[in-house]
């Protein structure tokens, strides 16, 4: 995004809360959730605005947890500048050096689409995203925004990852990653490598952090972002280094 965008002030805008429902996350517990008017699109400047203070994007909305009582997902990112890969995440980037990327925007393919769709029916049968349609993945993921990009990652002549992220004024913001499972496929851990090559671009586009979203520390499916350290978490209105 541009640094010349036109901002609004926060206080102007006007959002909405949810009712609540059941939360996607943590057994047993409601969420509610906060929505930036439906009116109010997700133009620069208030994006990167709102992007500070923990609101994430899915498809047009810009959303954050707002639960009474519960603090449990926090927002967490990394400076990419301080980050240094792991053994185990040099070893992913070693695996993977025959993997080539791609980025193009945010636009409906009906080979991402069969992609995600595979993905979603083999490895989350269980959430909220079952079972998965073309509908549902164009309100996700498509957008025609000039920040809105996907980034695919192809072994050969095959599809078999795409990571789709937004780029802001201060980062990149990832959005959801999807790929191949097959028994070949899961040795690469294609969901860390897709990661490890947004903190590359971050890097060659000059931008000083990769926005991974939530990260709640009692959910195991979302340790995978505690890796990558140096990782600063939300703290009210400051983004402070995550000490565990």
């Amino acid at each position: 995004m541009s640094s010349n965008a036109p901002r609004r002030p926060v206080r102007d805008l006007r959002f909405f809360l949810t009712v609540p429902h059941a939360c996607s996350y943590l057994p047993d517990r409601e969420a509610t959730t906060l929505f930036l008017d439906p009116q109010e699109s997700p133009v620069p400047g208030v994006y990167d605005s709102l992007s500070l203070l923990g609101f994430r994007r899915s498809g047009r909305h810009l959303y954050r947890p707002h639960c009474e009582g519960c603090n449990a997902c926090r927002s967490v990112r990394i400076p990419v500048s301080h980050f240094m890969a792991n053994r185990t995440q040099r070893k992913i980037l070693r695996r993977n050096s025959d993997i080539t990327t791609r980025v193009i925007p945010a636009r409906f393919s009906s080979k991402h689409y069969a992609l995600y769709a595979d993905y979603i029916r083999l490895r989350h049968a269980d959430g909220d995203m079952y079972p998965p349609s073309r509908d549902q993945y164009r309100t996700f993921l498509t957008l025609e925004e000039p920040y809105a990009h996907l980034m695919e990652l192809y072994l050969g002549e095959e599809l078999v990852a795409v990571a789709a992220f937004d780029q802001l004024e201060h980062g990149l913001s990832a959005i959801y990653t999807f790929f191949g499972v097959s028994e070949a496929l899961d040795k690469r851990s294609l969901g860390t490598f897709a990661i490890l090559k947004l903190i590359e671009f971050c890097r060659h586009k000059t931008l000083p952090h990769l926005y991974l979203g939530y990260w709640i520390e009692e959910c195991r499916k979302m340790r995978y972002k505690q890796a990558f350290t140096p990782v600063e978490v939300l703290d009210g209105r400051h983004w402070r280094p995550l000490i565990r």
